[in-house]
């Protein structure tokens, strides 16, 4: 064997900096996509970890959507909330809705930390995870999902840009994939409709 592939057979990987860890997954870390340019000093942080502008402004449609329909009695969380759900584990939320009648200790809002209690409904706008170093690419959504249900999320749902398609899932009950021309039951009095925001933007 060569010494230069004895040096390559052996050489260390490379460190990866926490501030590039998007999700963890029992002690697997999920990276930003991308986060291999900022290891070649390519891209900054920042021009990975921002969203798109139709990310940002879904997100910003659907927030003000919800703040007209829902009562008083729902906290709506975004900015990527980070949910800690167990140990070694934890998940980025674009938009979060609690209800306040369910929280027993307010205070769990205002502490500098992730949060432990899973909200009532997750929105999510695509992914900022790198995906092509998952042995499934498309397992990853349905494993944060799960993952998310089984912590107590009654309905996650997804909006994918690069299709415009939405998909919900519900604890025990079938999951349902549909065009953003179709409205979507956020709660069973509280519906949105893509197209429709988009419209009246």
């Amino acid at each position: 064997m060569s010494a230069t592939a004895a040096t390559t057979k052996h050489k260390k990987p490379r460190e990866v900096p926490d501030y590039l860890i998007y999700e963890m997954d029992e002690g697997k870390p999920i990276y930003y996509r991308g986060y291999q340019a900022v290891l070649n000093k390519t891209k900054t942080p920042e021009e990975i970890m921002g969203s798109s502008a139709l990310q940002s402004l879904l997100i910003m449609l659907i927030v003000k959507r919800l703040f007209q329909a829902l009562s008083d009695d729902y906290i709506i969380l975004s900015n990527e909330l980070g949910l800690q759900f167990a140990d070694k584990s934890w998940r980025n939320l674009d938009i979060a809705i609690y209800d306040k009648r369910n929280i027993t200790d307010k205070n769990i809002f205002l502490v500098n930390k992730y949060i432990e209690i899973a909200p009532q409904i997750v929105i999510e706008i695509d992914t900022k995870a790198e995906l092509n170093e998952l042995p499934d690419p498309a397992s990853y959504f349905q494993r944060k999902t799960d993952q998310l249900l089984s912590a107590g999320v009654k309905r996650v749902i997804w909006i994918f840009t690069a299709t415009e398609k939405h998909l919900v899932a519900v604890q025990n009950a079938k999951w349902e994939m549909d065009n953003w021309s179709a409205d979507i039951a956020v709660l069973e009095d509280v519906r949105i409709n893509i197209k429709d925001l988009l419209n009246l933007f």
